[in-house]
């Protein structure tokens, strides 16, 4: 298990603000004024809360008492950190099919462990993860790919180690165990380090996923996409009720037929003309694109990857990024964060395509939709649980 302290730095942040300026407009007022999708809007409602439970279950796991468990005095001194709004105890008897809160005669004090559901849930996800460790090593080599220096700082990686797939104690039992590929280095900063692929490993001929939906797409008989605008277009999709001009559907499709340099390929050096910056912009949309494709649920949050912003050498703005493209992102802000979602890889708010990882995540997240629905005195010990849990009580909705 990660060290309490890694797991605290991990949880503990707060969103940062940006004082980028567009035009005449602010990053706030321009994230204000986009046009709301109510399929992922009404997700990310539902996740705002897993993700505070998320927090909670990491801080019990790493606890090495048998069964792990925290005081709830811990978790009282942290609630305003995790966004608790109404207090620990409150939080934590909201989901009793997640959490269970016991006294210790010995310690003389409440604490609070996961029941046996919750438990079963996060030993299904281990093994989902262990079982795909090679999946594992490609992302990261990948990632490291796309780096300029194909290098990446260590801390960072950290930052999205669940979005990645990646087990707990990664160092180990992947970095560790494949140092013909991986290479920890020391960082200019100190007690810092840099994750680097040996010279022969950034070699390898990488297939970005946008390529691989040009060639679907190529092949389909009733294929409507122009030659030239498949070539180098990504996919897009506008939810319904989001109104189209003609000027800005002209600027998508000017826009899907520039040519750029992919994710995996050398740069270079561009000219900083008015083509120069747009082949860039779309180089850095094709990062992004591939980075939200490497990840276990295609979203990820706008301060995380934004560490990687220079390692990619992308020159923008990344939370604007994402909404100058709404037909290939989404942007939402419930829960006091910014998440960015690949609008390519969601169908009323699930993944098209699921996986092993996804599918037990889902399952600790129709916990938390069921709340204290079909609950029992002391926790939940019912392994099975419905995929459908869409019935949430108010009080979480104003959490």
């Amino acid at each position: 298990m990660r060290s309490k302290a890694r797991i605290l730095e991990s949880i503990l942040k707060h969103p940062t603000t940006s004082t980028f300026i567009r035009s005449k407009t602010t990053s706030a007022q321009y994230v204000a004024s986009r046009f709301r999708d109510p399929t992922f809007e009404k997700l990310m409602d539902k996740y705002k809360n897993y993700i505070k439970v998320i927090s909670v279950q990491d801080l019990i796991l790493a606890n090495r008492n048998s069964p792990p468990s925290v005081s709830l005095e811990f978790l009282s001194r942290l609630s305003q950190k995790l966004h608790l709004n109404r207090g620990a105890t409150a939080f934590l008897r909201k989901y009793p099919h997640i959490f269970h809160i016991f006294y210790d005669p010995v310690k003389s004090q409440p604490f609070c462990k996961l029941t046996e559901t919750a438990v079963e849930i996060s030993r299904q996800e281990a093994e989902a993860i262990n079982a795909c460790l090679s999946l594992v090593v490609e992302r990261l080599v990948r990632l490291l790919s796309m780096s300029t220096s194909k290098s990446l700082p260590l801390r960072a990686v950290f930052k999205v180690w669940r979005e990645l797939g990646l087990p707990d104690d990664f160092e180990d039992s992947v970095i560790a165990r494949n140092l013909k590929i991986f290479r920890l280095c020391a960082g200019n900063e100190p007690n810092t380090h840099v994750l680097k692929l040996f010279d022969g490993m950034s070699k390898r001929d990488f297939t970005a996923a946008v390529d691989n939906w040009r060639v679907t797409e190529c092949c389909k008989e009733d294929c409507k996409v122009e030659r030239m605008e498949l070539r180098y277009g990504f996919k897009q999709g506008f939810p319904s009720g989001m109104r189209l001009g003609k000027d800005f559907k002209g600027r998508v499709k000017e826009w899907q037929r520039l040519p750029y340099v992919g994710p995996y390929e050398e740069m270079g050096e561009s000219k900083k003309t008015k083509a120069g910056v747009k082949r860039l912009e779309k180089r850095a949309v094709a990062i992004v694109h591939e980075f939200l494709s490497l990840t276990v649920e295609k979203m990820v949050e706008v301060e995380k990857i934004s560490h990687f912003r220079k390692w990619f050498g992308i020159d923008f703005n990344i939370r604007d990024l994402f909404l100058d493209h709404p037909g290939i992102f989404y942007l939402s802000t419930k829960g006091k964060r910014h998440t960015v979602f690949l609008r390519e890889a969601y169908e009323r708010g699930q993944l098209i395509e699921p996986n092993p990882v996804y599918d037990v995540r889902r399952k600790l997240l129709d916990l938390v939709f069921l709340g204290r629905h079909g609950s029992v005195t002391g926790g939940s010990k019912s392994g099975e649980v419905s995929t459908r849990g869409d019935s949430q009580s108010e009080d979480e909705n104003n959490e």
